[in-house]
């Protein structure tokens, strides 16, 4: 049997009855991608080779997107710098890519949903079990707790579903900055959307399976735009993790191991630098940098906004004298 090559697709199409020029009226990622017509007929390395050629793509429809996701950066900066939170709402697919990201947010740098809040259409069994309906239920919207002042971001490959569709519309109403990740870039949803992300990833190699190429820009993305929040709000120390939790046995020798890295330290040192200061890893590390004991390590990242590096520099140790632990990257 002849197979159907990526040249041939409309004919192809049309031979089964389908006209292409229908595409034009849906979204980007609903639409038939010419590149796999015939996937069903490919061999398994072929099969994999086209999956990877397609998904290379999405690095650079992230890249294009950049200067709307440091404006997304900004607006979660200047929400949770007036005391308010984040807000993830998404359904199938991308509202599980979003609570993954917020989840992960504790482990990593000690953040909660006091934060960083996810809502998935469906509740929280619709996390581990798919339930499809519930993106249709704009009744179900789990918004009561969006306040103003607060920042809502909306995921959706299609820009057009319900759920995210009211989540937005509410959080607006309730005096919310509103923004909407999405793929297509008429998407109807923006315009209940005060930021537009726009991730064009095209048609999937499997039409309308978006979590594919869609949901791999949606998590990077997320991941983007999480991690430059902690970032810039003080949860790293150059390139180490200094507010992740040390509640177990790994996540201790992880913390030890971030403070001789960042100051030099030795392990023995580094360990009661964690005990006396109650496990906390950033005020252990401004406390072994500048010499200043727990109290005033902590009032000085108080004071400097949760910033390491902006609390190291506003203390000396007690004798006037520099620290001995000088590591390459402190500042």
């Amino acid at each position: 049997m002849t197979r159907p090559s990526a040249a041939q697709p409309a004919e192809h199409d049309r031979a089964r009855g389908h006209d292409p020029a229908s595409e034009d009226s849906l979204p980007p990622s609903e639409r038939r991608n010419p590149a796999s017509i015939g996937l069903d007929r490919l061999g398994t390395a072929e099969l994999l080779a086209l999956i990877n050629r397609e998904d290379a793509t999405v690095p650079g429809a992230v890249a294009v997107a950049l200067p709307s996701i440091e404006a997304l950066v900004g607006a979660g900066l200047a929400t949770l710098a007036r005391g308010g939170r984040v807000h993830y709402f998404g359904a199938g697919a991308s509202g599980r890519a979003a609570l993954a990201d917020a989840v992960e947010l504790l482990p990593t740098y000690g953040v909660g949903p006091e934060t960083v809040c996810p809502h998935l259409a469906g509740g929280p069994p619709a996390g581990g079990t798919a339930d499809e309906a519930a993106e249709d239920r704009a009744d179900g919207v789990d918004a009561d707790h969006v306040r103003a002042g607060d920042l809502a971001i909306g995921i959706s490959a299609s820009g057009r579903t319900p759920y995210v569709g009211a989540a937005l519309a509410r959080s607006r109403a309730a005096g919310a900055v509103t923004a909407l990740i999405s793929g297509d870039p008429a998407a109807p949803l923006a315009a209940d959307a005060d930021l537009h992300i726009v991730l064009d990833t095209g048609p999937e190699v499997v039409t309308g399976s978006t979590r594919m190429k869609a949901g791999t820009a949606q998590k990077l993305t997320l991941n983007m735009f999480s991690t430059a929040l902690m970032v810039r709000t003080g949860h790293t120390w150059s390139n180490l993790m200094v507010t992740a939790s040390a509640s177990n046995a790994k996540l201790r020798r992880r913390a030890v191991r971030t403070l001789t890295r960042a100051s030099g330290a030795a392990v023995d040192e580094a360990e009661q630098a964690l005990h006396d200061c109650a496990d906390e890893t950033a005020t252990a590390l401004v406390s072994l940098t500048t010499g200043a004991g727990p109290a005033a390590a902590r009032a000085a990242l108080r004071e400097a906004g949760g910033l390491p590096w902006a609390a190291v520099r506003t203390l000396t140790r007690p004798d006037g004298a520099p620290h001995p632990h000088t590591p390459e990257d402190r500042p």
